[in-house]
This record gives C-alpha cells, structure tokens and sequence, in this order.
C-alpha cells in the first residue's frame, strides 16, 4: 500500500505537511525525528489523517492535488 498522509506540528500548529510513503510508522517517526531537513524545526508532529491506495500513481495523484491551490483548499475544509 501507498499512503498519503498529512500532518501538523504539537509546537507550531499553523505548520503543516503533507507526504507520501509506502511505510507510514517508519516516515512519521524519521520526521519526528529530525531525519528530514524540511520538518526537523517544526516537530514533533502528529498524524491528522493518511489515506491508503493500491497504486502509488494513484496516491502520487492525490498528493500533487492536495499540494495545489484547490487541493489546499479541499485539505483545510476537511483535515485542517
């Protein structure tokens, strides 16, 4: 499985991110900590939500449209 998932930071809630990996326990914990240079200043995070796909096109897919302008948008009406 590939997940999609986004987070928020404990300390700076008004950070947020948003990944995708094959491995989520392992992903969440290397940000957490500190083995990746874009979210190590902001943790620790918490999980708010992931969603699972079969193919990783497909999840890639749904990552690229939460990262644009109206998948933004999407993300703060319904996780955020």
């Amino acid at each position: 499985m590939h997940y999609v998932y986004l987070m928020r930071s404990v300390v700076r809630p008004e950070a947020t991110y948003i990944g995708l990996t094959s491995d989520l326990k392992v992903r969440i914990a290397k940000h957490n900590d500190g083995g990746s240079p874009h979210t190590a200043k902001y943790r620790p995070w918490r999980l708010v939500s992931y969603h699972a796909f079969e193919e990783r096109e497909k999840a890639a897919e749904f990552e690229r449209y939460l990262k644009s302008g109206s998948g933004r948008a999407f993300a703060g009406r319904h996780f955020w």
